[in-house]
């Protein structure tokens, strides 16, 4: 994945007409750092670095964590994946989490649909990774 997403970044950066280091200014982040992530030499960036990566290309946050590899293996919440390890009771969570519906706002502003499925999908992944690493730590310490 890193290697994808290294020739992904290089091929945007050089639509933009980026050199490295007008990259590197832009977002904030060292030019070094970027050069690994093109040759792969460096995992994927975090999402915070992604963050700053798409701002300064103008490209859209979410594509960048496509592209990464964090939304790939989200699904829609009607087309549910759960993990196998996952309980009764974190699917039972998982369902209460999604179903909440409350107004959700930015800002002050309410968010339309396509932004609150965004942001649901974000937080599929991260729901079932945070269960996943508490079922390991509680696995450690007993």
């Amino acid at each position: 994945m890193k290697q994808q997403f290294g020739e992904y970044m290089k091929q945007l950066r050089e639509t933009k007409g980026l050199t490295i280091n007008q990259l590197a200014a832009a977002a904030g982040i060292s030019g070094s750092q970027i050069s690994r992530i093109e040759n792969g030499l460096r995992g994927v960036p975090k999402p915070t670095t992604l963050r700053k990566i798409a701002e300064a290309t103008g490209v859209p946050y979410e594509e960048l964590m496509d592209q990464a590899g964090y939304l790939q293996e989200q699904a829609l919440p009607s087309e549910e994946v759960v993990p196998e390890w996952a309980t009764s009771k974190d699917k039972r969570d998982f369902r209460k989490m999604l179903e909440d519906d409350g107004e959700l706002m930015f800002d002050g502003i309410p968010l339309d649909k396509e932004d609150k499925q965004r942001i649901k999908d974000v937080l599929t992944g991260l729901f079932w990774e945070a269960k996943q690493m508490n079922k390991r730590n509680k696995s450690n310490n007993t």
